[in-house]
């Protein structure tokens, strides 16, 4: 069982990780850590004119399976909405909690930590990432809007 927690594609994403790194100057900036285990994620975002991730970065200090989740995030964030993070989000954490069907859409690549469900005490560093990505992404909104009421 243990085999299929860290399967070679887990790993594979894991250490492929997609705009590792931080933005020299993001409208939005969060970080999440995960008590249990001490992962920590922080996410920079920029956002274009119709509120969608027009520039990424991510400092990832997690195990396997927060990377590889933060790895999906990082190959398919680049023109998501807010609405298309929360929703994964939120699907992710189904599939865990749950046994929800996995992720669909931008996000479906997910799908692999479904073995992830029988490891409750891995559920808040796989969904790390996520949290940090919308927190980001909120932050970002309410600069951009604030800015264009000035």
């Amino acid at each position: 069982m243990i085999d299929d927690l860290y399967s070679a594609r887990i790993l594979t994403l894991a250490a492929n990780m997609p705009h590792a790194g931080r933005l020299a100057a993001p409208r939005g900036s969060a970080e999440k850590v995960a008590k249990l285990c001490g992962s920590r994620i922080v996410v920079d975002v920029d956002l274009d004119p119709a509120g969608r991730v027009a520039a990424f970065a991510q400092d990832v200090k997690a195990c396997a399976l927060g990377q590889a989740s933060a790895a999906v995030l990082g190959a398919h964030v680049i023109g998501a909405g807010l609405d298309e993070i929360e929703a994964a989000r939120d699907q992710l954490a189904a599939m865990l909690k749950s046994g929800g069907p996995a992720p669909t859409g931008r996000f479906e690549d997910l799908a692999v930590l479904a073995p992830v469900k029988d490891y409750p005490a891995r559920h808040a560093s796989t969904l790390l990432a996520f949290e940090a990505a919308v927190a980001a992404v909120r932050q970002a909104g309410t600069r951009t809007s604030g800015a264009d009421a000035a």
